[in-house]
């Protein structure tokens, strides 16, 4: 699992292709073909996947200098199941309207049943259904977390891996040729990496790096060394 998911990637993608072409005029063309298998015009989620990889290596190497890599997931909301999920309801129904997208990750736990997930659609401002089905029949209340990297980690690697695969598979270049999209992407991610290592940026939750002086997470006293006995 890399910092971005492969809808992230797309979503970067998407902002540079603004056209496409259909057989038939009424039906709905997908402006990148991503699947599971090898086929013509077609990027596998093998290879963003990969890419993404490669955009983790080069931000864990940049930020390593301050922050212990590679980054953990954090938990930045929490609420409860309104309703049970069972074989009369599959949806993800939360007692209170909540901040959650398509994409983002859930996790559902109660007692010693824990299940992880991705929102794939939006019902309700606070109904979710998810990628894959939900196993487990969870009841009413049971707690459903949010975790998600900091940001702006996810969308910095969007967009190198976006950019990287931009070049190679719809502009056809290769380093060091780049495209104009392509340059401008890792410009903005650079620009995002230049922030966090000057720290205009800080990653709440993770562990940071250095002499214990220098540490801003570090809130208790420095003890005096004992000079009892000193001058005697």
């Amino acid at each position: 699992m890399g910092y971005a998911s492969i809808l992230d990637v797309q979503r970067v993608i998407a902002q540079a292709l603004t056209s496409a072409t259909s057989a038939t005029l009424d039906s709905p063309v997908d402006l990148i073909n991503i699947g599971k298998v090898f086929d013509k015009n077609l990027v596998t989620e093998d290879i963003i996947n990969s890419y993404i990889r490669y955009a983790d290596s080069q931000i864990n190497g940049k930020i390593s200098s301050i922050y212990k890599v590679p980054i953990c997931e954090i938990a930045d909301f929490e609420g409860k199941l309104f309703s049970a999920i069972d074989n009369y309801n599959s949806y993800l129904v939360l007692e209170d309207v909540c901040p959650v997208s398509v994409g983002d990750t859930i996790i559902i736990t109660e007692g010693d049943i824990k299940e992880r997930h991705t929102i794939s659609e939006i019902i309700d401002e606070d109904t979710f259904d998810t990628e894959e089905e939900i196993q487990y029949q969870f009841n009413e209340g049971a707690r459903v977390v949010r975790v998600k990297f900091p940001d702006p980690l996810i969308i910095i690697s969007a967009r190198i891996a976006a950019a990287n695969i931009y070049d190679k598979y719809f502009s056809s270049e290769t380093a060091p040729n780049t495209s104009e999209f392509g340059e401008k992407v890792r410009e903005l991610a650079d620009s995002d990496i230049n922030k966090i290592l000057r720290g205009i940026i800080i990653f709440h939750g993770q562990h940071r790096i250095g002499r214990r002086f220098y540490n801003s997470n570090l809130i208790d006293q420095y003890g005096i060394p004992n000079t009892e006995g000193v001058g005697d």
